[in-house]
């Protein structure tokens, strides 16, 4: 019999090595490698067999009828839309999120919604002890609801509990993942053998009872659910929340979902009573914009299936310092070194003597190529000075060449647009499915130049006749 060896596994982020260092290779943290029993593995672990042979699984053509997973309708559209449609009977979902950003008053709200509809629920806390999480629910006015809870950490218990009730729950809701421990793993609560070993005990009790299992978890420093990786793929979606702790209202965005659509997002405002819906999040983005601050454009996006408009705002200024300063609020940094290379190398666009600032209004976070062109509209019109019109929505990707290419879902951006009152549009040529009347009012462009020249090209051959920096 083959001898089993050792373990040693990084409780940061997972990776396994064949022996003990000070430092993690893949992380690079200090003094989270942990030795790890190999025989508590699937199977017993290295070189032990199976306690049985297996049984046959029956098999199936992929032709056939397809039946719609059943899910819960929570009443919360905004939770329901970025689930796909409500939560799967029989689904594990990973909800992420800074600390005190609102995970669980978002899950309070959500199990006593479920419990005014007759389903039944069930609320185990471990890192707050009942009374605290009564005088939340007292909060929220969910405190006559008939939402069954409990204060555990051990994963034996907590699955002892919920076998002794008498009609099988619909949500279980485990705050948090990171405290939970079990008895079949000798490391600390919070590691990474714990959390998996956790996570499992838990995904295994859903896919055998049919009921839907929400669990919390933490997030680094780096913005990634804190334990291991596998975690993420164990589980059926993963949703975080997020928000800035300066601003009033809070996103759940959905970055995996094997029962929907990923990429989606709710969008809720943090009140004294709770957390309120937002329908119409492009309102709320653009609530305070002032129409006539040069460096000022409305971008049309798109999140999932559902049209956003946002407001970046950039800051162009002289700087005495030898390497300007580049400051991202929003977007992606290297994205926005790329755009004022561009400019710089093929629209005459000198911002190597320049600070520049971006910002995203309200805290809002991008991640589509799209807002290439109104980033770059906003610094041309910040260095200018001139204040871009405020009935225009822009949007396409700059590609290294200057050229602007099409985006996707283009006449969607356009109707969001003409819903809030925009006129017009800066878009890419050739942009597809796109209405001959939007058309007649927006402006097509070729070309980062030509974005330009609308912009500030008088202001910009005066300053070139002057031999003046632009």
């Amino acid at each position: 019999m083959a001898k089993a060896r050792t373990q040693f596994i990084c409780q940061n982020c997972g990776t396994v090595h064949s022996r003990w260092a000070g430092k993690c290779d893949a992380c690079g943290e200090w003094n989270t490698i942990v030795e790890e029993d190999p025989t508590g593995g699937i199977g017993g672990g290295p070189g032990r067999q199976p306690k049985n042979k297996g049984r046959a699984v029956a098999l199936t053509t992929l032709s056939g009828e397809i039946e719609d997973a059943p899910r819960i309708l929570s009443g919360i559209s905004e939770l329901d839309r970025v689930t796909g449609g409500g939560i799967v009977r029989g689904s594990a979902l990973l909800v992420g999120g800074d600390p005190g950003i609102g995970k669980s008053t978002l899950l309070m709200q959500a199990a006593s919604a479920l419990a005014r509809k007759g389903h039944s629920v069930i609320y185990v806390s471990g890192e707050e002890a009942v009374a605290q999480v009564r005088l939340r629910a007292q909060r929220l006015n969910a405190a006559d609801t008939d939402v069954k809870l409990a204060a555990e950490t051990n994963i034996e218990d907590i699955l002892a509990t919920l076998s002794m009730e008498r009609q099988r729950p619909d949500l279980v809701i485990l705050d948090s993942v990171q405290t939970l421990w079990t008895d079949s793993a000798e490391s600390a609560p919070g590691t990474v053998t714990q959390v998996r070993a956790a996570a499992q005990s838990m995904i295994r009790y859903a896919k055998s009872t049919g009921a839907a299992i929400v669990l919390v978890g933490h997030v680094t420093k780096d913005g990634q659910i804190a334990g291991p990786r596998v975690l993420e793929h164990m589980v059926d979606a993963v949703l975080y929340f997020e928000g800035e702790g300066g601003h009033h209202y809070r996103i759940l965005r959905t970055v995996k979902n094997r029962f929907g659509p990923t990429d989606e997002i709710g969008v809720f405002e943090m009140t004294s009573d709770g957390l309120r819906e937002v329908s119409n999040p492009s309102e709320l983005f653009l609530g305070e914009r002032n129409e006539s601050a040069p460096g000022a454009a409305v971008f049309a996006g798109m999140e999932g299936t559902r049209p956003v408009l946002v407001e970046i705002q950039a800051l162009v200024a002289p700087s005495s310092l030898g390497t300007p300063r580049r400051a991202v609020v929003g977007w992606d940094s290297a994205r926005l070194s790329m755009i004022i290379a561009v400019l710089e190398a093929h629209c005459g666009v000198r911002l190597g003597q320049h600070d520049v600032y971006l910002n995203v209004a309200g805290g809002y976070r991008i991640t589509e190529p799209a807002a290439d062109v109104a980033v770059a509209a906003a610094l041309v019109s910040s260095l200018a000075g001139l204040a871009l019109p405020p009935d225009c929505v822009y949007f396409g990707e700059v590609s290294l060449s200057g050229a602007i290419r099409p985006v996707a879902h283009a006449a969607q951006r356009l109707k969001e647009a003409e819903k809030l009152g925009f006129k017009s549009a800066v878009m890419p040529k050739g942009s597809q499915d796109v209405s001959e009347a939007s058309r007649k009012t927006s402006a097509e462009i070729a070309d980062l130049p030509d974005l330009v020249a609308r912009i500030a090209g008088g202001k910009l051959l005066t300053r070139e006749r002057d031999n003046d920096e632009f």
